[in-house]
């Protein structure tokens, strides 16, 4: 476990001469990490459990799980994120055992998550351009091998960084544990390769296999006829409750087809590109850029508040990923409104039963008036 060193005076001398605005930078960089992990844990876990619930969780086996590699990034990785950025946790030292678990989880979590964003992108190509074919060869066993292949690419990936490490019992601060700690012209190579096998082949495969999807939808945009109007009018009148919420309910959701889809399909496939592109670039091409040119350049050295900042962008993928991947698509959002249709349904079958109890019908009304008074030729009862 980590330990801490120096003396309390130090520590106290340190912190008063700290100015008071890096004591508010450093209070409100502290709360956003801290907000970050904690939408990472929800967020994961609510998509896993929509996930679960729906029935064709075969579809979803790659999104589930990135949902679980950002779930197990935002419970280990994170937090130690936290120790290592914040100064509030100068004091931790960490042996030289416990740095290298804390650099095999960040890279094999950082590789686990990229790696899977790529199948998932295949795998929508398949699903798109070839339903047929993905029909037929997506089969559960396909998915798990898909998914031992993730784990063992990350890591062979993490073993390959800690090679040519120092063994010992020596120490360093949680903020030095990165891997440029790593002595030698090593960590130079380690970084070009994990660049390269990370982030640059799986972006070409990403474009690549989104920019084939968007050819895709806006030929099938060109192609389609617009839905009519009077497909969402009501055939009839209903007065119960539970059929005006469904039927209120269903115009809402219908709404968004009343515009042509031939005017929008091109702009929704543009959008769909530029939304998971642009957050993938927006997350991981900082880490990557600054940590090739931070080994490729002459007298740079790696560490401090600029690799702090790159590190944190990137960690917002494990949070961010569960909205684009997960929130956003289509079968999932059908998902949670079917189950909210559901939800509203018992909830009025629930309130009209209940109100029919609390205001009886004028019948039963009449029939309870009628109680008191004896029917002719009935035999009056002898009361005891």
């Amino acid at each position: 476990m980590p330990s801490w060193t120096g003396s309390n005076t130090t520590d106290s001398l340190e912190l008063l001469s700290i100015p008071k605005h890096s004591i508010a930078q450093e209070v409100v960089g502290l709360f956003c990490m801290i907000l970050l992990t904690l939408t990472a844990l929800v967020a994961n876990i609510v998509v896993m459990v929509i996930i679960l619930k729906t029935p064709l969780f075969r579809k979803f086996i790659f999104v589930c799980h990135l949902c679980v590699v950002n779930l197990l990034s935002a419970i280990f990785l994170m937090p130690l994120g936290i120790i290592s950025s914040s100064t509030c946790f100068n004091w931790v030292i960490y042996s030289i055992a416990e740095c290298k678990a804390v650099i095999f989880l960040n890279i094999c979590f950082i590789s686990a998550s990229i790696l899977t964003i790529c199948i998932i992108s295949v795998e929508r190509y398949y699903y798109i351009v070839h339903p047929l074919r993905y029909e037929v060869k997506m089969t559960i066993r396909l998915a798990v091998a898909g998914v031992v292949f993730i784990w063992v690419k990350s890591v062979l990936t993490t073993v390959l960084a800690l090679v040519a490490w120092p063994h010992g019992n020596g120490a360093t601060s949680a903020s030095h544990c990165t891997v440029y700690w790593s002595p030698g012209a090593h960590k130079k190579v380690f970084v070009i390769l994990f660049s390269i096998t990370c982030f640059i082949l799986p972006t070409i495969i990403i474009l690549a296999v989104y920019s084939s999807i968007y050819r895709v939808a806006r030929t099938a945009s060109l192609q389609q006829a617009p839905v009519p109007a009077q497909a969402v009018a009501p055939r009839h009148r209903c007065d119960s409750i539970a059929s005006q919420v469904t039927i209120l309910t269903a115009r809402i959701l219908m709404l968004p087809r009343l515009i042509p889809d031939r005017l929008l399909g091109s702009n929704k496939a543009i959008l769909t590109l530029v939304l998971i592109v642009g957050q993938f670039l927006c997350c991981w091409l900082p880490f990557f850029a600054f940590h090739l040119h931070s080994s490729v350049a002459v007298g740079t050295v790696g560490g401090g508040h600029g690799e702090m900042v790159v590190t944190w962008i990137a960690y917002s993928s494990f949070a961010v990923n569960p909205f684009f991947y997960g929130l956003l698509n289509r079968q999932i959002q059908a998902s949670v409104q079917e189950n909210f249709l559901q939800f509203l349904q018992r909830a009025t079958c629930t309130l009209e039963t209940h109100t029919s109890c609390i205001s009886p019908s004028p019948r039963n009304r009449l029939d309870q008036t009628t109680t008191g008074f004896p029917t002719p030729g009935q035999v009056p009862e002898e009361s005891s």
